[in-house]
């Protein structure tokens, strides 16, 4: 048997054999189960306002410390109204929303820029607990950008310059490069960069889920309406 012919041979062997395995992991996927039975969401026993719920929640899952509990995912649209979303840390919340920090020319602030309308999540698996939060974007005042840009590590505001978020590069290398050349230029003491600074989330909606049995779960969702918080059950 020529090598050709035993290659021809064995490819629709090899086929046969990556087909077995994908079916058996869509089986194994479609089989997993999980019961949530951690704990459960009242009317009586939640806050009738949204961010007292919010901010006993997020301790709660700082206090069970789940990993990253400050990580909460960002959904953008843009102009075609094709959905993006990307993971991000909240680094302030108060009664005028929700804060996060970013480039300004990355795809998400381009698609705010556009469409100043998104959706967090926040997702503490552990808890079996998931927050979701709607509202309009807005730029954080310069001094609040200015604050928290000065309070990061260096490397991470040297960084901030390095890095042309979301455009293609041809390698790793170009930021390495940028890294020590705005190293070089800056030394100890960078400045925030014009295109980097703080989002805030004015909610309109928010919406508790906390995982139960048989999968009824328990969903509160709370919208503003006439200037009040208007909470609302709805059906899982």
């Amino acid at each position: 048997m020529t090598v050709r012919s035993a290659a021809c041979w064995l490819t629709p062997l090899r086929t046969a054999r990556h087909n077995e395995r994908m079916n058996a992991t869509h089986s194994s996927i479609a089989d997993l189960r999980k019961s949530y039975e951690r704990a459960e969401l009242s009317e009586d026993a939640s806050h009738a306002d949204p961010l007292q719920q919010f901010d006993q929640w997020l301790h709660e899952a700082l206090a069970a410390q789940v990993p990253e509990p400050n990580a909460m995912t960002v959904a953008t649209v843009d102009g075609s109204l094709r959905p993006s979303t990307r993971v991000v840390l909240i680094k302030g919340y108060d009664a005028r929303g929700i804060v996060w920090y970013t480039n300004y020319d990355s795809r998400k602030g381009r698609e705010l820029a556009g469409n100043p309308f998104a959706a967090l999540q926040f997702h503490w698996v552990e808890l079996e607990r998931v927050v979701r939060i709607e509202g309009r974007v807005e730029k954080v005042d310069a001094a609040d950008s200015d604050a928290y840009y000065a309070s990061r590590p260096l490397d991470s505001r040297i960084g901030a310059w390095a890095s042309p978020q979301s455009q293609v590069i041809p390698g790793r290398s170009v930021l390495v490069a940028n890294a020590a050349k705005y190293g070089a230029q800056f030394l100890l003491q960078p400045p925030r960069p014009p295109h980097w600074g703080g989002y805030r989330l004015v909610p309109d909606r928010w919406e508790f889920w906390q995982g139960r049995k048989s999968r009824l779960h328990d969903r509160l969702r709370y919208r503003l309406e006439g200037g009040a918080w208007l909470r609302e059950r709805l059906a899982p």
